[in-house]
Formats: structure tokens, C-alpha cells, sequence
């Protein structure tokens, strides 16, 4: 395995946003309480990590790096040190204009996702998929590959979290590691079965 499919592989499993790097924690805590919530947040997660990130990859490439406006004749400029505050506007642009585009022509996904995209836009895993994605310096499809990856490998975290966070519901937890307590171990356990994929050599 190599190329995009490698890089899509390794950002669900690899290098998970949540369970690797730990990042959206604080909406992954708070939404895993029921799988169909934690399933919701997933899917915003994935449609706007698969648009922002390419999209930051593009501004990076074409406009912000080093050399980058050679093709304006300004090939000494180095607008790199915009990136950060360039990344979070366009995420937020895009989460607006998504969120509009499905209140005029889908109004049930809307009435559904409606709810979520506003918090993916805090989520600190959408813009931590950028800014690694500048790191690994790839092309434009293995940024592609990497945002919709980032985007399931942090929806999988949620989901399975959910699952067993719901489970627990009907368990008998110790008073004191009720609510937020078992969540933090279910979260750590969560993340040590992830390391177990880590170790595997695909290809």
C-alpha cells in the first residue's frame, strides 16, 4: 500500500486525530454520551475535514508559503506566518457556507447536521488536520486523502467511545468514576487499542 491510499490508512488508524494526538477532546467528551449524536458529530466531522483541508493546502501552497507568489512576481515574499489565522478563517467560511448551502437545498440533513456544524468549528481536530498536512508535505491528493482520513479516523473515536460509554450506562461503575471519570478510561483504553493498529507495517 502507498500514495493516497497509505495516507488515508494511516490518518484513520496511524495517526488519529483524537486517540493519537488528542485533539477535539473536549467535543468528543461531551457529544459521546449516545452513539446517534456521536454518529452526527462524526459526519460533520468528515465532509468539513475533507473540504477545509485541501482547501488550507492550496492557500498554503499557492499563496502563503515561501516563494509562493512567484507567479506574481514576488518570489521573496514569505507570507507563512499568516497560516494560522488564515486556516481558522477559512474553516470558518467554510462551515457557514455549508451550513447555508444544506438550509436552502437540504433542509432534513440540515435539521439533522445543523446542530453539529457550528462546534466543528471550534473543534481544535479540524485545524490540526491542516496544519499536519502542511508538515507532511505532500500534493494535493494525499491532502485530500489526509482530510477525509482525519476526518473518519476522528469520527471512528467518537462513534466507538459512544458505544461503550452507552453500554456503561447499564453497568455498575464505582459512584466516583461515573460520568466523566469512566469516560476518560474508556477514552485511554480506546486509544491503547488504536496503538495495537499503529504497530502493524501495511505494505
Amino acid at each position: 500500500m502507498s500514495g493516497p491510499l497509505k495516507t488515508l490508512f494511516d490518518a484513520v488508524f496511524v495517526e488519529n486525530l483524537a486517540l493519537s494526538f488528542f485533539l477535539g477532546m473536549c467535543t468528543l467528551l461531551a457529544i459521546s454520551r449516545r452513539v446517534s449524536t456521536a454518529i452526527g458529530m462524526g459526519v460533520a466531522v468528515v465532509v468539513v475535514q475533507t473540504i477545509t483541508v485541501p482547501v488550507d493546502y492550496l492557500l498554503h501552497r499557492y499563496l502563503l508559503s515561501a516563494g509562493a507568489l512567484g507567479w506574481a512576481g514576488l518570489p521573496d515574499v514569505d507570507l507563512s506566518y499568516l497560516s494560522l489565522v488564515s486556516f481558522i478563517g477559512v474553516i470558518a467560511a467554510i462551515v457557514q457556507v455549508l451550513e447555508m448551502a444544506l438550509d436552502r437545498f437540504a433542509p432534513p440533513l440540515h435539521a439533522s447536521l445543523g446542530i453539529f456544524l457550528p462546534l466543528v468549528t471550534v473543534n481544535c481536530a479540524i485545524l490540526g488536520g491542516s496544519l499536519f498536512m502542511v508538515e507532511r508535505k505532500g500534493d494535493f491528493v494525499d491532502s485530500v486523502a489526509y482530510g477525509l482520513g482525519g476526518g473518519l479516523g476522528w469520527a471512528l473515536a467518537i462513534a466507538a467511545v459512544a458505544g461503550v460509554r452507552e453500554r456503561l450506562r447499564y453497568g455498575d461503575a464505582p459512584r466516583g468514576l461515573r460520568g466523566l471519570g469512566i469516560a476518560f478510561i474508556v477514552l485511554g483504553l480506546t486509544a491503547i487499542g488504536f496503538l495495537a493498529i499503529a504497530g502493524l507495517r501495511v505494505g
